[in-house]
């Protein structure tokens, strides 16, 4: 069976994310207030076919923690989607 899977990639605690920090600045001059602690990440999106949810989402984090992620500085989560 195929299980539609999103697996997300942030940096860890602790480690410096200059991107968030340059949208976080410049969402005032665009007229958005009230938002802090922005943090930037990546999203993957794809099919995994497995025998049942819990196989498609240990294949899906076993994917993002070796392949998609950096695991020195980020982490990565998997979680069945919506398509």
């Amino acid at each position: 069976m195929n299980y539609f899977v999103i697996v997300d990639v942030t940096l860890r605690k602790g480690i410096a994310d200059p991107e968030g920090s340059t949208i976080e600045r410049a969402l005032p001059a665009l007229g958005f207030t009230g938002v802090t602690n922005v943090h930037a990440g990546k999203s993957f999106r794809f099919e995994v076919e497995a025998e049942n949810e819990g196989a498609a989402l240990e294949k899906a984090t076993s994917l993002g923690e070796r392949l998609l992620s950096n695991p020195v500085i980020e982490d990565a989560s998997a979680r069945i989607g919506d398509r």
